[in-house]
């Protein structure tokens, strides 16, 4: 499930996972999937020597709230609209509470998720900043301070809410955290991976 976070621009943001089967996810209305930015975060530690950095990540842009989808609805199995609804027709919440957890191979459904998506979406290449100096994270059109930034890190790390089924982190998540170690500098710093 997506949680709140505490953006410098934009007030309260929702990040996360949102179906178990895909390793798909969301900033608000950018969709991109946890194995991309777990290779970008760890292309930014490895490359963040100076103060700022700067880059793009390539995202699904879905501009209108009605084309994203109801969540809520989606999960209940009452209104499936949108992106959002059409992933959960293809692969709907899970009849028992306890199977309610991450698929760490969730990367698997990517091709089908990418169909999906493509009818609700616009491909977009986003601006993204590392500033140590201001300590902060650019996402798009989000800013985030440099703890908020590491709370998204830390929240794919754990698979989120529900976590990873059986506590078993993809490959591409425990790369990022080996990565992210190794260069502790800038934003980075002081990140406590558990």
């Amino acid at each position: 499930m997506p949680l709140a976070f505490e953006s410098i621009s934009h007030g309260t943001v929702a990040f996360g996972f949102f179906n178990i089967e895909s390793d798909m996810l969301l900033l608000e209305h950018y969709f991109f999937f946890a194995s991309d930015l777990c290779t970008w975060i760890s292309e930014l530690a490895e490359k963040q020597v100076s103060s700022r950095f700067e880059s793009c990540w390539p995202v699904f842009d879905v501009p209108l709230r009605e084309d994203i989808g109801d969540l809520m609805g989606a999960i209940h199995g009452f209104h499936f609209s949108g992106f959002i609804g059409e992933l959960y027709k293809t692969y709907p919440f899970p009849g028992n509470q306890n199977d309610f957890k991450q698929n760490p191979e969730g990367q698997e459904t990517r091709q089908a998720v990418e169909e999906l998506i493509r009818d609700f979406s616009v491909p977009k290449d986003i601006p993204v900043v590392l500033d140590a100096g201001k300590g902060e994270a650019v996402l798009g059109e989000y800013r985030f301070d440099r703890q908020v930034f590491q709370g998204l890190l830390l929240y794919v790390w754990q698979g989120g809410y529900p976590r990873w089924r059986g506590e078993v982190k993809p490959d591409y998540v425990r790369r990022m955290k080996e990565t992210v170690e190794a260069n502790p500098h800038g934003l980075f710093k002081g990140i406590a991976f558990s």
